[in-house]
């Protein structure tokens, strides 16, 4: 009697009944209970022994490159943007300047290549950028790697006259591809206002490092001015060759003007807030997302 006196409560479920070595109501083994493995608990990151907020310093690192990332999207899409026809100055509207030359027959080497430049025409342009075509461009197979013509190292679409001042330009699109300039309109009554006759690929070969320089630096919506010569060039003792037009008027293969670039400047940038912002935010987008691959190795892990 005295041992039915006394009552325990099951560790399991909670019922009360005399000692005993199992429970009447769930039937666990209490001793057997009592030895089974504690049940997991979640546990919090701990603390840095530095004190360094790694947390926020995370946080702070991804926003950084959302906002950076955005930017540069942003700005990729406005920096190539034609502006309006009050930007450029009347200089632009004047047709290129074509005289006879008094230049002979020169060469040039470059990567050991030995290039035979003929003049065939003094040349001036001042124009508007459209679109432009890298002869090293990764797409590009036939310049470097076919040719061997490494003295032709951009084409420039450029335009001028009524199509610079009417605006048109600016319901259009335009592209380059390895020969062409591609000139796109919506429709047939803007088709009808733009003038192919001021509007040029010109394929340019340079020589003088600062000149290829410049060149390099031209972009779409710039106000550039060239000077030089129309030529024909070959190389290989004449296996390879190219020729030049010599009017505005011509079209199809051909059509397009060949220069030997003596002089070249971008009058005017188009677009230099956007294209500055456009760098940063390149740099941003690739320093905040170093950041955050550091913070993987850096940071405590988090533990459960």
């Amino acid at each position: 009697m005295e041992l039915e006196a006394q009552q325990m409560h099951c560790p399991k479920c909670g019922h009360q009944q005399p000692l005993a070595e199992t429970c009447r109501q769930c039937g666990i083994v209490f001793h057997k209970y009592s030895e089974s493995p504690p049940r997991p608990q979640l546990r919090t990151a701990p603390k840095s022994s530095s004190g360094f907020p790694f947390r926020l310093v995370r946080q702070a690192l991804r926003l950084a490159f959302l906002i950076s990332l955005s930017l540069a999207i942003w700005a990729y899409w406005k920096k190539d943007q034609l502006p309006p026809a009050e930007f450029y100055p009347e200089a632009s509207l004047t047709d290129p300047l074509q005289d006879e030359t008094s230049a002979q027959p020169f060469e040039i080497e470059v990567n050991d290549i030995v290039y035979r430049i003929e003049p065939v025409a003094d040349y001036q342009l001042h124009g508007v950028v459209v679109s432009y075509h890298d002869s090293d461009a990764f797409i590009d197979i036939y310049h470097h790697k076919d040719w061997k013509d490494f003295v032709n190292i951009r084409d420039l679409c450029v335009i001028w006259g009524n199509n610079v001042s009417s605006e048109i330009y600016r319901e259009m699109d335009f592209n380059n591809t390895t020969w062409t300039c591609w000139a796109y309109w919506p429709n047939g009554e803007v088709a009808s206002r733009f003038n192919m006759q001021q509007l040029s690929n010109n394929h340019l070969l340079a020589h003088d490092p600062q000149v290829h320089n410049a060149i390099m630096e031209a972009e779409p919506g710039d106000y550039i001015s060239f000077s030089g010569v129309l030529a024909r060039y070959s190389h290989s003792n004449g296996e390879f060759q190219r020729g030049t037009s010599t009017t505005r008027t011509d079209t199809g293969n051909g059509a397009c003007e060949t220069v030997f670039v003596e002089d070249f400047h971008i009058v005017q940038k188009a677009n230099s807030a956007w294209r500055q912002l456009y760098d940063f935010a390149k740099i941003f987008v690739v320093l905040s997302l170093l950041g955050l691959l550091a913070m993987l190795f850096l940071a405590p892990v988090r533990q459960r």
